[in-house]
């Protein structure tokens, strides 16, 4: 595989994960106001934390991904790719689900099918090449922390958050 390649490759799985954040981002608005007004745990983070947090994370996942794909392309790498996508329009889905149209319940099902999702994807990227793996650990354990949250929100909040 040539540099140039490589380079377009790991630019495309950049704008495929950063699009995946644009959709979030837009269902996400008035997230800070509404996350704001719902009864937290202690141990929830502040509303600026999320964005540095998926920043990073979406960055490391689309490297992985890259490091997959450059094992043989999607004609032999097609399965762990579409794992990977699967488990990305999951993610898309929550910020609707859970700002924008305040459910939740099927936000907290959605995130909680993400999780074993991106396990799957671990797994499987960890086969191919274990730093593409190695690469969605943070993801993983932030989405299993953001799942209990999802949770308690959800659970302490019933007159915002609908099923």
């Amino acid at each position: 595989m040539t540099r140039t390649r490589q380079l377009l490759g790991l630019v495309g799985w950049l704008l495929a994960c950063y699009a995946v954040a644009g959709i979030g981002a837009r269902a996400s608005i008035d997230a800070a106001s509404f996350y704001g007004s719902l009864a937290l745990p202690s141990w929830a983070p502040p509303a600026q934390v999320f964005g540095p947090v998926w920043t990073l994370l979406y960055g490391m996942m689309a490297v992985a991904a890259w490091l997959v794909w450059r094992e043989g392309g999607w004609a032999r790498q097609r399965r762990p790719l579409l794992l990977f996508l699967a488990q990305l329009v999951v993610n898309a889905l929550w910020s609707w689900l859970f700002f924008a149209w305040r459910q939740g319940g099927t936000a907290f099902v959605d995130i909680a099918l993400l999780w074993v999702l991106i396990l799957a994807t671990l797994v499987i990227f960890w086969r191919v090449r274990v730093a593409a793996g190695a690469l969605l650990l943070p993801y993983l354990c932030w989405v299993g922390f953001a799942l209990a949250l999802n949770y308690v929100a959800w659970r302490g909040n019933p007159h915002l958050l609908g099923y």
